[in-house]
């Protein structure tokens, strides 16, 4: 029954968040389109994620899965964190520290302690204008 009722809350809401995830209080989702929760995520107090953001686990061979079965396969993100849109944060043994800011596009595969920011550089954006030939 959770799986029905996790499918039918995502094709109304884009949202898709595995029935066994642990969320605690006051999670809040902005523009949640998008949006991918795992199994085994733990997601603390006050934490706030924007739209397509992905908790999700590392891609893994069938051997490796079969290891992993039973086992806690997604991230822990602690106590006030924001993870900005389009994030994306994988694999089991990733712990984002509470506090901790997450930018948008940001590819994280590696813990981060408490109260840090991860953001990427800023691109370096050229615009051509065609008209003026």
């Amino acid at each position: 029954m959770p799986l029905i009722m996790s499918e039918y809350i995502h094709g109304l809401t884009g949202i898709d968040i595995h029935p066994g995830a642990r969320i605690w209080e006051s999670f809040f989702i902005d523009h949640g389109v998008g949006v991918v929760i795992g199994e085994t995520t733990d997601i603390g107090n006050r934490v706030r994620i924007y739209q397509g953001v992905t908790l999700n686990a590392l891609s893994l061979s069938k051997e490796e899965v079969e290891h992993l079965r039973g086992k806690k396969r997604h991230r822990t993100i602690q106590d006030d964190v924001i993870i900005y849109a389009v994030a994306t944060i994988l694999g089991g043994e990733t712990v984002v520290g509470a506090g901790s800011v997450i930018g948008g596009n940001v590819w994280l595969t590696e813990s981060v302690p408490t109260e840090t920011k991860v953001f990427i550089k800023k691109p370096e954006l050229i615009v051509k204008d065609d008209s003026k030939n």
